[in-house]
């Protein structure tokens, strides 16, 4: 149950939507998770206390909160890491889920083998038998390909600049009168008291409801935004130097700022994204096979993966992407960039 329910305070378009730029009332996914679970006004949270009861229900926050025990009984470890480890459902859901929705043709791996190899041990903590070493590297490799060319992708991280700030802006003209909003987004944007039964009913359709509206508002700064997402035109243009870090990037864009605002467009016009990546992290935190050893010491490949990275894009206007590439390769060292041909 604490699989299946782990996720369910996912607001609208889900990660990306979780800031406090869009909500007037913000709160984490796991905190709403938990307040629909706790609330007596809502289906599912009626539906917990039926079916578990109080001391199971407890019992299953508990497990949530990461506790080794509740009421004096323990949970075990492996518990825990069915629902939250690098070898989780929640992991594993979410990779089948977005390679099918992407249509990325990369990777892929055999989930039920991989259950299949799972065991407990006698401390109560997951392992995998060595025989579904294959199946995990392919796990492994799949989710290192699907942060590389899909949840990092540059358009990706582009459009979801977007649309936060279309939201923020919606917020802005709905606070100062200039914006009529649907019940539902007044309650997103403008309800510091929104509550857990207003939010369960916050969905993608109100947002990819108003985009067209809002496309043709009187406002610039919020048709501009809302007529890129609806178009799909017009999209703001990466600068293409590989390597380039939040460091380097902090230093590029005071110098290509004077050629933006000269183009006739301003700072907004100056986007950023700064990717950061975990690696598989081994040990304390890794999967662990049955002669209890990481699976990085029996496999070479999944050492490779156990590298962080970390990346910084900036879009600009394509009018002056050419200049501003060539001022940015001037700041930066030719040895630490390159251009790339595509």
């Amino acid at each position: 149950i604490a699989a299946l329910l782990h996720d369910i305070g996912h607001p609208p378009f889900s990660h990306l939507l979780e800031t406090d730029k869009v909500f007037a009332n913000f709160h984490s996914h796991e905190d709403w998770g938990r307040m629909m679970l706790e609330s007596e006004d809502t289906e599912i949270g009626i539906a917990i206390r039926e079916i578990l009861g109080e001391e199971k229900t407890g019992r299953l926050f508990a497990l949530y909160s990461g506790l080794s025990e509740f009421a004096g009984k323990p949970i075990a470890p492996f518990l825990k890491e069915i629902v939250s480890s690098q070898l989780d459902v929640d992991r594993m859901d979410y990779m089948i889920r977005d390679q099918a929705n992407s249509g990325a043709q990369i990777g892929g791996f055999d989930s039920a083998r991989v259950i299949r190899a799972l065991r407990v041990d006698e401390s109560g903590h997951l392992f995998a038998k060595n025989w579904g070493l294959p199946a995990i590297e392919a796990y492994l490799v799949t989710r290192y390909h699907l942060y590389n060319q899909v949840y990092f992708h540059k358009v990706n991280q582009l459009t979801q600049e977007y649309l936060v700030r279309v939201l923020a802006r919606a917020k802005e003209l709905a606070n100062v009168g200039e914006l009529v909003l649907s019940e539902s987004l007044e309650n997103m944007l403008c309800n510091k008291d929104l509550n857990v039964k207003q939010y369960v009913r916050l969905t993608d359709a109100d947002i990819n409801g108003v985009l067209m509206d809002w496309a043709d508002h009187g406002d610039k700064v919020l048709s501009g935004y809302a007529k890129r997402l609806v178009s799909r035109r017009d999209y703001h243009k990466s600068i293409r130097i590989g390597e380039l870090n939040a460091e380097m990037s902090s230093v590029v864009i005071p110098k290509i700022l004077p050629v933006v605002e000269s183009a006739g467009f301003s700072r907004e016009d100056i986007i950023t994204a700064s990717i950061r990546k975990k690696g598989y992290m081994p040990y304390s935190q890794g999967i662990m096979l049955e002669d209890g050893r990481d699976v990085v010491e029996h496999s070479s490949l999944i050492q490779s993966l156990t590298l962080a990275s970390e990346q910084a894009l900036i879009f600009i206007p394509e009018v002056v992407r050419d200049k501003c590439e060539q001022i940015a390769r001037e700041v930066i060292k030719p040895s630490q960039s390159r251009l790339p041909t595509s």
